[in-house]
Order: structure tokens, then C-alpha cells, then sequence
């Protein structure tokens, strides 16, 4: 009896050990995919959701190193440059990529049919391609636009056409304005960075004439476009935007408008989901949509941007991350940020079936065409009325734009405080820029 008893449980034993050996084995083998992050609300809602992936995927354990976007920016560079090889998956935009591409230090992006890389929308597709190569896949586009308060606007006895002129815009945040109930006329950015500030001063430099570059490469920074725009700018924020307004970028603007301080706001596209969100915000049913304003052309007036995911050269697990960004930038990925957070939620500016989507224009209302039409109408080859030799809208995509749209970033801001005068800000910029471009290539 004691005999049979230990061999039958003997025999258990040796086949738990044996399954147990083969489950170590197995996830000692699992490749570890690291994944360079920036902290936003749609990348945030990419890890909860990876529980999917790796489920579907038990051969990949996907590690998150998530960094602010300028902290990003660095570790992200730095270590594609030394040759690292810390990260697998990168997130990077459309400034880096075709720039990191030329350079060799990311891996061409060739699906399988299934993905459908013509669905993707064009001017993202395009701005993410490296001669006629795809070298990061979008997670979410956008452009920028004019949200505004209709029944501010409507009360002010004013409309709208699709797309304003600035001189409009001036005249309806004169109007609007109304400090006295936290009620400002108008909310830009004015934290100065070459992604913050100077993406809306860029277009709005695009659209008065002006340039960052002739086709010689000369900086035109103090130019008169340069002048009448910047100048308008400080002009409209000063008088009609809220206080301390040097300090605001998208989270801060977003808090003002959720709590109906803002009258209008020209900011990213994905901002529309945000303001219509009726458990956060108080106003939701009030914002409408049109396009970004424009002063002498329409050219380069709204922005074009994705954050996008990326392989870098030197990974040793190319396949895995293929995968991953494969899973991440799909079709099915959105239906299922839909399916957990609803239609609403979804990242948006990547996909020309998410605007086919019924469930999603249901309850998209007026921004989601907005928003289509501002991205189809970006154009980074012809985003300036005088010929230029660069392709971008808010950004040029060569190494020295970073220094010198920092540095005109922070004198316009400066200017924007009062510190300085404009002309003495865009003077002061084009001297840095002269200094940055001499002994270049361009």
C-alpha cells in the first residue's frame, strides 16, 4: 500500500517538475522588448492595453522606459548616436524621422499586406518616409486648428468661415474678451521651445509670407513676414489672452479651456477630444471647429505632426519589435482603445478608415472632419508663399533648427513677457541662427 502510494505520487512530482522546468524555460526565453516612451495620455494608455499584445505574443515581455518629451528627445538620441542599443522601440516624430533615416540609424518599416500601409493618410505616410521608404509607423497624427466657443462667438454677434483671417480672429477676441469673469479672448502658447511656442508662430509666420530659410539657406528671421507676425502675436495674447501667458503650453491652455476660461484656442487637433469631453469638461457641448486662420496665404497655417514608433539600426531584436509597433499602429488597436474607453477616445490622425468609422463620427461631431480636412490640407512641400529649400510646415528638418528655434523661442517669449521688444527678439534670433548655419552643409 505505502509502495504504491509514494510511486504514484512520485510520479506527480516528477511531472510537476517537469512542467514547471518547461515554463522557466520558456520565459527564460522570451525576448525583452524595450520601448522609449513619451508620458502623454494616448502612449499611457498603450502600456495598459500591451497586456493584449503580450498575451497574443507570450514570447515577448515588453519593458516601458517612459520619459517627459524633452527628456525623451535626449535619451533617444543619445543613445542611437552612441550606438547603445538600450532601447528596441522608439518614439520619435516626423522631425526626426527622416532626418535619423538619411543618417542610418533606423530600420526601414516593410509590412506584411495585412497592415495596409495605404491606409494610413498620405501627408502623415509622407512626412514619415524617407525616399519613398516608411521608417516609423504613426501611434497618432495631428494638425492644428481654431476651437472656439459658440456661444461666446454667437453672443458676440459673430461667425466664422472655415477658414478665418487672423484680422478676424483679432476682432472676435477683442470682443470675447472678458477678464473681469476669467474670460479671455484667446489662449496660445507661450512657453518657448521649438515644439511649443514656435510650432504656432511658425505657421502663423508661414501664412503672414515669411520663412525660416530662403533658398540660399539664409535665416529670414528678422524679416518683415517675421516682423508683422510676431509682432501680431504678442499684440493679440498681450491684450486678449490670460495673464502670465509666457508660461502656457497645451496642458495649461487645456486646464483653462476645460474650465471655459478660453474663448478660442489654436492648439494641436487632438486638443477636440479632450475640451468635448463631458465628464471633464465643463463647456463640452460649446466648442466648434474650424480650420487655423490664415493672413496672406493658407499655405503652412496649420501644423502636421505624429508621434510615431520607430525601430533604431543597431536593435538585436528587430523582429519582436516589429511586431509590437506592427500591433500598435493598426486598424485593430484603435477598435480596441475603442472597445475598452469608446469611440471618443480613440488616437486619432493616422488612418483614413477611422474617418469612414460610423461609430466614430457618431460622436466625433464637427471635429472630426475639422480635423481631416487640417490634415489633408498640410502640405510640408509647399508650406511657405516665397519657393523654400526645406519640406516641413512648423519645423526644418536639418539638425540646426533645434538650436535656432530654441533659441527664437525663448526671445519671443521673452518679448511676449516684455522684457524685450520684438525687433530686438528677432534680431537677436537672427544673429544666433547666421552663427549656426556658417560652416554648414545648407
Amino acid at each position: 500500500m505505502r509502495t504504491s502510494f509514494f510511486k504514484k505520487y512520485s510520479g506527480l512530482l516528477n511531472t510537476s517538475l517537469i512542467t514547471l522546468t518547461s515554463v522557466v524555460a520558456t520565459n527564460s526565453q522570451a525576448v525583452e522588448l524595450n520601448i522609449a516612451t513619451v508620458n502623454n495620455g494616448h502612449m499611457i494608455e498603450m502600456q495598459k492595453l500591451s497586456k493584449e499584445f503580450e498575451a497574443s505574443h507570450p514570447d515577448i515581455q515588453l519593458k516601458w522606459h517612459v520619459y517627459n518629451e524633452g527628456s525623451l528627445r535626449m535619451r533617444a538620441i543619445a543613445d542611437t548616436t552612441s550606438g547603445g542599443g538600450r532601447y528596441d522601440v522608439l518614439t520619435i516624430g516626423m522631425y526626426e524621422a527622416p532626418i535619423w533615416a538619411k543618417r542610418g540609424w533606423l530600420q526601414s518599416l516593410n509590412f506584411s499586406s495585412s497592415y495596409n500601409v495605404d491606409d494610413l493618410l498620405p501627408s502623415v505616410r509622407e512626412g514619415l518616409s524617407y525616399e519613398g521608404d516608411l521608417y516609423a509607423a504613426p501611434f497618432y497624427g495631428e494638425s492644428s486648428m481654431l476651437m472656439y466657443r459658440a456661444d461666446l462667438l454667437a453672443k458676440a454677434n459673430l461667425s466664422f468661415d472655415q477658414r478665418p483671417s487672423w484680422q478676424q480672429v483679432y476682432d472676435a477676441a477683442k470682443k470675447m474678451h472678458d477678464p473681469e469673469n476669467q474670460v479671455y479672448g484667446i489662449c496660445l502658447r507661450g512657453k518657448p521651445g521649438w515644439g511649443d511656442n514656435m510650432a504656432l508662430v511658425s505657421t502663423m509666420v508661414n501664412s503672414f509670407g515669411g520663412q525660416w530659410f530662403d533658398m540660399d539657406w539664409a535665416p529670414q528671421i528678422d524679416s518683415q513676414p517675421w516682423q508683422e507676425a510676431v509682432s501680431f502675436y504678442v499684440d493679440l495674447l498681450s491684450n486678449y489672452g490670460p495673464p502670465d501667458s509666457h508660461k502656457n503650453s497645451f496642458n495649461e491652455i487645456l486646464s483653462l479651456s476645460r474650465e471655459g476660461k478660453c474663448a478660442m484656442w489654436i492648439d494641436a487637433s487632438v486638443a477636440a477630444s479632450f475640451i468635448t469631453n463631458e465628464e471633464k469638461s465643463t463647456y463640452a457641448k460649446n466648442w466648434e471647429f474650424v480650420q487655423s486662420p490664415q493672413a496672406k496665404t493658407s499655405a503652412g497655417a496649420n501644423w502636421l505632426w505624429a508621434w510615431s514608433l520607430a525601430i533604431p539600426k543597431n536593435t538585436k531584436k528587430p523582429d519582436a519589435a516589429k511586431a509590437f509597433i506592427s500591433w500598435a499602429t493598426s486598424k485593430e488597436y484603435i477598435a480596441l482603445v475603442a472597445s475598452k474607453n469608446g469611440w471618443k477616445n480613440i488616437p486619432t490622425g493616422t488612418r483614413t478608415s477611422t474617418y469612414q468609422e460610423q461609430n466614430f463620427l457618431s460622436v466625433a461631431g464637427s471635429f472630426a472632419q475639422a480635423e481631416l480636412e487640417a490634415l489633408r490640407t498640410a502640405n510640408p512641400d509647399k508650406s511657405t508663399l516665397p519657393p523654400s529649400p526645406y519640406s516641413g510646415i512648423q519645423f526644418v528638418p536639418i539638425p540646426e533648427f533645434v538650436p535656432i528655434a530654441g533659441n527664437t523661442g525663448q526671445k519671443i517669449s521673452e518679448a511676449l513677457e516684455g522684457n524685450i521688444s520684438v525687433k530686438d527678439a528677432l534680431f537677436s534670433s537672427q544673429k544666433t541662427a547666421i552663427r549656426e548655419m556658417k560652416g554648414t552643409n545648407y
